[in-house]
């Protein structure tokens, strides 16, 4: 299996879960901003870590298992698991209890 198989089976379960969470009302405008920017932080340190990461040799992709298309040395597919976490944790969080995005 490859990394963009993995990844996309992560990002739909992600992206379902917000559907429902949307779609029940659940999600605030704020909140899903505030998702949106947690999204750019994340990614931004993604790029920075894996990087750091990837050229210091700790660890490495099987190139017969990733596109080839990076950011930096860091394969394009490492970056499906934050966006599937910054999108189904604040859904989640509302939809198993928060409410309005303001409660715990």
């Amino acid at each position: 299996m490859t990394y963009v198989l993995l990844n996309a089976l992560f990002v739909a379960v992600a992206l379902v879960v917000a559907v429902v969470a949307v779609r029940r009302g659940r999600m605030t405008k704020r909140l899903m901003v505030s998702t949106a920017v947690a999204l750019a932080l994340i990614l931004v340190m993604t790029a920075i870590f894996d990087n750091v990461m990837i050229s210091a040799g700790l660890f490495a992709y099987d190139p017969t298992h990733v596109t080839g298309l990076q950011i930096g040395r860091a394969p394009i597919e490492d970056f499906a698991y934050p966006l599937a976490a910054a999108i189904l944790l604040p859904s989640l969080w509302v939809l198993l209890g928060a409410r309005n995005g303001t409660d715990a």
